[in-house]
């Protein structure tokens, strides 16, 4: 057994992620569901060792045996883009273990329309500033809708697009615009140091790959509110609660600063699930929150409760409840009712859609 076999097996599967964890098969997620490689037998530690250790370089080693966890990414079949796929890894210990979770970012970053995004994305993509936040579970997609908009910003505009992630995930073509990708680690000591110099680097656009901890969300907002274009992710559910959560991070003294700016900079949340297909497959369900005048009011009063049905009465300028784009998915036949009912958030307007 090698790496590489378990990297074609994760790719001819168009599996989203590889699992190995001492005592078990390999494990493969398809279409959101865990899958053993039953054509393989249970890995020991050693087995894990040897697959990790070989794609690892000196440093990397050294760092994972210090740090017992470490995020990298891995271009397979050579390049930066891998000819065969690009794998963001985290190689972690458990019970005393070797684990590694390895998730399969395609070589080619997908367009809006292949993605089956709406179409206010585009809007996004040509905004000379401005805060836009993509929010969702681990592992719908919000790297690859972000990617999505970048690359089309990247496609279409001469903009100074400056990445800083951990790892550094897509790859992006030549395009009309120049793009500086750090990753923290190697390219970077701290989030805090790219953060900082990425304002000495004549930015227009700049992805911050995870918002973490009080510090990078304000640095974002403060990119944000100095005329350039900032995109980030979240792990929530909702635009509201998105909302909600950047506040949250600051103490009580600092929140109504936070809210009077990020009502000021942010310009639109994308909450998005990827949600299992009749035919196989996955498609992205999205709310698409855009910070009109009414939002950002309630931003600023600590209203953010009334946000929910702000969207809902606004989809004539491209608002999308969650709820409404899983009722198209419905009639569309792309989706079933019974898994549509599942992720909606709000059951109650569902049934009114659906009916």
């Amino acid at each position: 057994m090698t790496i590489a076999e378990l990297f074609e097996k994760t790719i001819s599967a168009s599996a989203s992620d590889l699992h190995l964890v001492a005592g078990v098969v390999p494990t493969i997620r398809i279409d959101g569901r865990l899958t053993p490689i039953t054509t393989f037998p249970p890995l020991t530690n050693q087995d894990i060792e040897s697959l990790v250790f070989s794609i690892l370089n000196p440093e990397q080693k050294e760092l994972f045996l210090k740090n017992k966890s470490i995020d990298f990414s891995f271009g397979f079949g050579g390049g930066d883009y891998g000819e065969r796929g690009r794998f963001r890894i985290n190689v972690y210990r458990q019970r005393g273990t070797i684990a590694g979770a390895f998730r399969l970012l395609p070589p080619k970053v997908k367009t809006i329309e292949e993605l089956a995004l709406p179409k206010i994305c585009h809007n996004f993509a040509k905004l000379k500033q401005g805060f836009i936040l993509v929010s969702g579970p681990t592992g719908h997609g919000k790297s690859t809708t972000i990617a999505s908009i970048i690359n089309e910003i990247n496609m279409t505009s001469p903009a100074n697009i400056i990445t800083i992630e951990d790892p550094i995930e897509y790859v992006y073509p030549k395009g009309e615009s120049i793009i500086s990708q750090r990753e923290i680690g190697s390219d970077a000591l701290t989030w805090a140091e790219a953060l900082r110099s990425a304002l000495r680097e004549d930015p227009d656009v700049v992805l911050i790959g995870e918002m973490r901890d009080p510090e990078s969300i304000a640095s974002a907002i403060t990119m944000a509110e100095t005329g350039h274009l900032v995109f980030s992710t979240l792990h929530t559910n909702s635009a509201s609660q998105t909302i909600d959560r950047i506040i949250d991070t600051f103490p009580d003294r600092q929140q109504n600063q936070i809210r009077a700016q990020l009502s000021g900079s942010l310009e639109g949340i994308i909450s998005q699930r990827l949600i299992p297909r009749i035919e196989g497959g996955r498609i992205v369900s999205c709310e698409v929150m855009i910070a009109n005048n009414a939002i950002k009011s309630n931003i600023r009063e600590a209203k953010t409760h009334l946000i929910d049905s702000i969207i809902e009465t606004s989809q004539d300028i491209g608002m999308i409840p969650l709820e409404a784009s899983l009722a198209t998915l419905v009639r569309e036949g792309v989706i079933t009712l019974e898994v549509a009912k599942s992720y909606a958030l709000r059951q109650e307007s569902f049934a009114q859609l659906i009916s």
